[in-house]
């Protein structure tokens, strides 16, 4: 598959079945979410919005097929509570350019529809040697902190 028209489309009553048909490798599964399908758990926070955020789980797509998932949580006029969990590219889809493609059309979208963002968080299972190597190549600096017991990371917007 050629991906070259990645978009992020909102999770919704049309397209949530697809989303919860996404998964990783088994070996993966646990730097992702804590319970199978990954998507269950991040669909059920944005109903939840733990810690009073905004939650708002999108799909990434590839023209017509889902790729991928990430929640965003954030705090409405933050500059700096902006996160991304559960930030994933389906195991069909991996190695394919797509997580790349989905963070940059992320920080566009940020810019465009949270123009107060100035940074933006995630955090990485400390095992997930994949996972930091890719956070740390595309800009993600290491802040020497825990957040919900894993090392977190931010970039600059």
């Amino acid at each position: 598959m050629v991906i070259n028209n990645i978009k992020l489309v909102k999770i919704n009553s049309s397209n949530w079945r697809e989303a919860l048909e996404l998964s990783v490798h088994v070996e993966q599964q646990a730097f992702v979410a804590s319970v199978t399908p990954p998507v269950a758990i991040a669909l059920a926070k944005a109903y939840i919005r733990p810690d009073g955020r905004m939650v708002e789980p999108y799909g990434i797509t590839n023209k017509d097929t889902m790729l991928g998932f990430f929640n965003l949580h954030y705090t409405p006029g933050s500059d700096e509570d902006y996160w991304i969990f559960h930030f994933f590219i389906d195991k069909r889809f991996q190695r394919t350019g797509a997580g790349s493609s989905a963070l940059k059309e992320l920080i566009k979208h940020l810019k465009y529809s949270h123009p107060t963002c100035k940074r933006l968080r995630l955090t990485v299972h400390p095992d997930n040697a994949a996972g930091i190597s890719f956070y740390k190549k595309f800009g993600f600096a290491d802040n020497h902190i825990l957040t919900y017991g894993e090392p977190t990371y931010s970039i600059r917007i």
